[in-house]
This record gives C-alpha cells, sequence and structure tokens, in this order.
C-alpha cells in the first residue's frame, strides 16, 4: 500500500512534526535531566558554559551571549548571577570599551564546563546514537541544519 504523500495529507504531515517535537523533548528533558544530576546546572547555565568553552580565551560580551542564548536582559542577568556565585565565570569590564563587559570561565568553570560536555556527549551517544546509529543520526542534524537555516529569516 503507498503511503499519502506528506505534502498533500494534512494529517500525516502535523503528525509528523508532532513527532518531532515530542521525540525532541523526550531527549532533551532524558539529556538535561541526567547534566542537573550530575553537575546542578539547569539548561541555561549549561548552555552558557558550552558557548563559553567554544568561544576564544572561554570569553563573550554578555550582550552577545545573551542573545546567543537567546534569553532576556533579566533572564540572563539572573542565570550569570547564579554563575558567579557558584564560582563558575566572572564578569570581566573591556579595557577597550567601558561599554562592554565579559562574560569569562574561571580555572573552576572550565574544568566544570569540559566535565560537563564530555559527560553531554557521553549522554548523547546513548541517548541519540545508540538508538539511530550514525547515518541516521547524521542525517537528523542535517535536516535539522536546513530548517534552522531556511527558517530563521538568513
Amino acid at each position: 500500500m503507498t503511503r499519502p504523500d506528506p505534502c498533500t495529507d494534512d494529517d500525516e504531515i502535523v503528525t509528523w512534526w508532532g513527532l518531532v517535537i515530542e521525540g525532541y523533548l523526550a531527549t532533551q528533558n532524558k539529556l538535561m535531566g541526567e547534566i542537573a544530576d550530575r553537575f546542578g546546572l539547569a539548561p541555561a547555565s549549561f548552555d552558557i558554559l558550552l558557548r563559553l568553552v567554544r568561544s576564544p580565551d572561554n570569553r563573550m560580551p554578555m550582550t552577545r551571549l545573551a542573545g546567543e542564548a537567546a534569553l532576556s536582559s533579566g533572564g540572563f542577568t539572573k542565570v550569570a548571577d547564579r554563575l558567579v556565585a557558584a564560582d563558575l565565570i566572572c564578569r570581566v569590564p573591556s579595557p577597550d570599551d567601558r561599554r562592554v563587559t565579559y562574560a569569562v570561565l574561571t580555572d573552576h568553570g572550565l574544568s566544570v564546563a569540559l566535565e560537563a560536555r564530555r559527560a553531554c556527549a557521553e549522554i548523547l551517544r546513548k541517548i541519540v546514537l545508540t538508538p539511530l546509529g550514525t547515518a541516521a543520526s547524521t542525517s537528523l542534524a542535517d535536516a535539522m541544519r536546513t530548517l534552522r537555516t531556511h527558517n530563521s529569516g538568513a
């Protein structure tokens, strides 16, 4: 039996999209639950640490970091305050522009960020790569990259 074309069958394409969302949420919840259990990091804090560990000199202007993490100014300030209190980041004024303040990983923050990134990769191998396999995982990443590019207005 031939399946209906998802471009013309409303129910099937809506169901497929629902499965994408449900699969993402279940996987993200499992991943973030394990990161929280192991490191005590909320999703926004973990995201910020990952962004900083990937940045040159483990630093980034706070306004840019807030934008990339899709946090409001107030929401980012709360997360940054918690990260400072936990000695994971510090705020450093720019020597060149007094309007710019950098978020910078502390030595402790770098250690935690590297451990958390390693744990994240281990968890993703278990909950994504093992059930999907390499080819399907690569296809999924390619598909999501395409959707991000197509729908981000770029």
